[in-house]
């Protein structure tokens, strides 16, 4: 499909779309930008028909602009953490919510850099060598070049997985179950002489936002610098093969050749600006990660930065109930740096006056879904405080109630607690929900009877099954073409109408003015 063929497409699918909406949301010709920031927009649906479109739309044309003025070390535009175009991004956001009345503060933390001091290589003894494309190096793998069988070691997030393993061998564990860096500590306790984790095929167990779900490769991000090396994300394939090789009699050996750069830490930021109106011991988050990884970033954040800056610009002037703080977060791409510093910095007293926290990650997909974050359905669950679930129940209602009233469907999925910021929310006990259009691959046939649009990628190439353009290091093209702004401008609305009832619900501060 051609550049003008899939233009096309994405406006009869949003088209279709829009014709579900009730007349009387179309009938008022809305008010312009400039009144809609010189108000209170001091109801729901004041607010909601203050976000706008060309306003929404401005914001990612100056994201694009950022980062092509501020290329990466491979020549492409970046937004990425640590560099020129992550800062700049920062400082465009800043200005803007300064000038809006906000308090603004800029939060530095530091993190461990990582990079290959040259191309990592797995080869297989005496067969063909997989593609460089069905594995990864996990961030901070440890180096070596390491010669051994391989020992399936189940999801390695028990000791007791390793009570047989041959100390020397590579452990080969599925993931899933638990965190990375728990597989990668229990390998190195049993002494295995590095790690290979596969990815597990299906839907069921789709990786962060949706990723791999058909089980293709994609780079794993540990939290704490591994002593052996580690191979993470392998592709389902790739892993089944190995283990089957295994139970055959025969285990293959692995060649694992990872040489590492080493960097001191670096310094990251996250940008917080506060509301002056509101109960600053009743706050409600609403926040985005600013960076973006292998380009631009403008689907992958930048649409859901923008949508929260549009918001944040809208309420400006509006008095509500609870505080209202809005986060840009660094360090998203690279393990949620920004949110886990954030959130494990905070004073237990400073904590607990956090009474919700709404994530706006990916809000402009062409081939859309509307899919509204749901702790329960979070593979890492059990790790939340009991609290979590049920509360967070009040945020997930607000999102189906807005979209219903419009005529769209949504329904809850697992992505906010499974690799974008709301999850270092979820671990320390604060209430959460969000949205998500959803990215890569693959829409299913039941997803399209949902929202129309075409089986395969949700943005990029459509209709294709090539993965789409986030998240890609082989592809450059998560630029402003990949966003649908008539999508941009209903899922944004949307999180407006969330953020007011949130920032003016009584039960979240009942002795509140």
């Amino acid at each position: 499909m051609n550049a003008s063929t899939r233009k096309l497409f994405h406006r009869a699918l949003v088209a279709t779309a829009l014709l579900t909406l009730p007349v009387a949301s179309h009938a008022a010709t809305p008010p312009s930008n400039a009144v809609c920031e010189s108000r209170s927009n001091g109801s729901a649906a004041k607010l909601v028909e203050c976000i706008q479109k060309a306003a929404l739309w401005a914001h990612l044309v100056d994201f694009q602009r950022i980062a092509d003025a501020n290329p990466g070390a491979d020549g492409h535009a970046s937004r990425d953490t640590g560099g020129t175009g992550y800062a700049a991004s920062v400082d465009y956001v800043a200005g803007l919510m300064t000038k809006a009345g906000y308090r603004v503060t800029i939060q530095p933390y530091n993190y461990a850099d990582f990079s290959l001091a040259v191309p990592a290589s797995l080869s297989i003894v005496g067969q063909t060598n997989p593609p460089s494309t069905d594995w990864y190096v996990a961030r901070l793998s440890g180096q070596g070049v390491v010669t051994a069988p391989v020992e399936p070691a189940g999801s390695g997030c028990a000791p007791g997985d390793y009570t047989r393993f041959s100390a020397g061998r590579i452990a080969l564990v599925q993931r899933g179950a638990c965190d990375f860096d728990t597989q990668v500590a229990n390998a190195q306790s049993a002494g295995a002489a590095g790690v290979v984790i596969f990815n597990t095929d299906g839907p069921a167990y789709p990786n962060r936002k949706g990723r791999g779900a058909r089980g293709e490769a994609f780079q794993a991000y540990l939290g704490k610098q591994a002593a052996i090396p580690v191979v993470g994300v392998a592709s389902h394939a790739l892993g089944q093969s190995l283990t089957k090789q295994y139970l055959a009699g025969g285990a293959p050996i692995v060649r694992l050749d990872v040489q590492t750069r080493k960097f001191p830490n670096r310094v990251d930021y996250n940008l917080i600006a506060d509301s002056r109106f509101g109960d600053p011991n009743h706050v409600v988050v609403v926040e985005a990660h600013l960076d973006s990884i292998y380009g631009a970033g403008m689907l992958d954040n930048a649409s859901g930065s923008a949508t929260i800056l549009e918001v944040a610009l809208k309420m400006a002037k509006t008095r509500t109930r609870n505080q209202l703080r809005f986060i840009w977060f660094g360090g998203e791409e690279i393990n949620l740096l920004g949110s886990a510093y954030y959130t494990k910095s905070l004073s237990p007293s400073e904590l607990g006056k956090i009474v919700f926290d709404v994530d706006s990650d990916v809000t402009s997909s062409p081939n859309y879904d509307i899919s509204i974050a749901d702790p329960q359905f979070a593979s890492n669950v059990k790790h939340f405080p009991p609290n979590v679930v049920p509360a967070s129940m009040l945020g997930g209602k607000y999102f189906s109630n807005y979209f219903s009233s419009v005529g769209l469907p949504s329904r809850p999925a697992s992505f906010g607690n499974d690799g974008t910021d709301s999850n270092s929310f979820s671990l320390v006990g604060v209430p959460n929900t969000g949205i998500l259009t959803q990215q890569d691959c693959c829409k299913t046939r039941a997803e399209v009877k949902i929202w129309g649009g075409s089986l395969g990628n949700y943005e990029g190439d459509i209709p294709s099954f090539d993965g789409g353009c986030v998240d890609n290091p082989h592809l450059w093209c998560d630029n402003l073409s990949n966003n649908d702004p008539d999508v941009l401008e209903f899922i944004s609305k949307g999180l407006a109408y969330v953020a007011f009832e949130l920032a003016n619900d009584v039960s979240l501060n009942p002795s509140g003015n």
